[in-house]
């Protein structure tokens, strides 16, 4: 979604409200299914006395894969969203602003780049998610597995004293 910014930068006071659905161009994640209807959005561009700023608040939710055990399962997202807004940057090297080139802001791919950057690098199913057993690949959070432990080989030769 576009959004023009000429006048809000023009004119110190001034506020335009959005509010809008939008499906990414490209996947989120590789562990990420994005449900329907997409990501809504909802929020504001202001300008305060010449500087300009965003504020949103981006919904979603999405089957994830949890990283332990891996099962599927839905969550829910709530993303906030915060930038300053500039025409033109007189030193190229500041990532405090956002620079708006010909006053036109593509809002659903700057959303979608945050969203990005704020999930986590790893999904849980639960806290005390127990994982895959390491040998057979049994979901540990359905009941123990029917491997035998590793011994420590130091241990060895006493456990064969004890199986004599």
């Amino acid at each position: 979604m576009n959004i023009q910014l000429e006048q809000i930068f023009n004119l110190e006071g001034s506020k335009k409200d959005f509010d809008f659905i939008f499906e990414p161009e490209y996947s989120l994640s590789d562990d990420i299914s994005l449900d329907a209807p997409g990501i809504a959005v909802s929020g504001k561009i202001e300008n305060h006395t010449g500087i300009v700023s965003l504020s949103a608040k981006a919904k979603f939710s999405a089957t994830v894969v949890c990283s332990r055990c891996a099962e599927s399962f839905k969550k829910s997202f709530e993303i906030d969203v915060e930038h300053l807004l500039a025409k033109s940057l007189e030193n190229d090297d500041n990532d405090d602003y956002i620079v708006v080139e010909n006053g036109s802001l593509d809002l659903a791919t700057l959303i979608s780049e945050d969203i990005i950057f704020s999930l986590p690098l790893r999904f849980l199913c639960d806290e005390d998610c127990k994982g895959l057993c390491s040998k057979c690949g049994k979901n540990l959070n359905d009941g123990p597995c029917d491997c035998k432990k590793d011994v420590d080989p130091r241990m060895a030769a006493l456990l064969q004293l004890l199986e004599d």
